[in-house]
């Protein structure tokens, strides 16, 4: 799991598209509205974080469960599957019934940086997974 937090915070070098809005939302003649540019940063490290807490966690260790004896390719779409609907239900949390406009591009935006981190994640589970032993017949 450390790799997929680590992947999903390196995908904070392409900012998303919610903090670029905020950078710039504060108007021009309101100086006391303005937000130093490193609290954004914070915000986004924070969204980052509950995001991996919240939704990459639970969704590798149960999608790796359940895809346990299948291919790879399944168990990333088990994976992805979950990922979605907790991805769906932490954003209907924070944004709510007021917010419906916004909640599909946050999850897009989430989703995206979040499935390439799984696919690491999916990845060198298979890779450190351990293999039966063969055994040579008796005889």
């Amino acid at each position: 799991m450390h790799l997929s937090g680590a992947l999903l915070l390196l995908t904070s070098l392409v900012p998303p598209i919610w903090l670029l809005d905020a950078y710039g939302a504060a108007p021009a003649d309101d100086p006391s509205a303005d937000v130093p540019p490193f609290v954004l940063i914070a915000v986004a490290v924070f969204g980052y974080v509950s995001f991996h807490v919240a939704v990459q966690i639970p969704s590798g260790l149960l999608g790796s469960w359940l895809g346990r004896n299948r291919t790879a390719g399944v168990t990333y779409g088990l994976v992805l599957a979950v990922a979605g609907v907790l991805t769906t239900a932490l954003v209907w949390g924070l944004l709510g019934a007021r917010g419906t406009a916004q909640i599909l591009p946050l999850w897009a935006d989430f989703m995206a940086r979040g499935s390439l981190a799984m696919a690491a994640y999916v990845w060198l589970s298979r890779r450190l997974r351990p293999r039966p032993v063969q055994r040579p017949a008796a005889g």
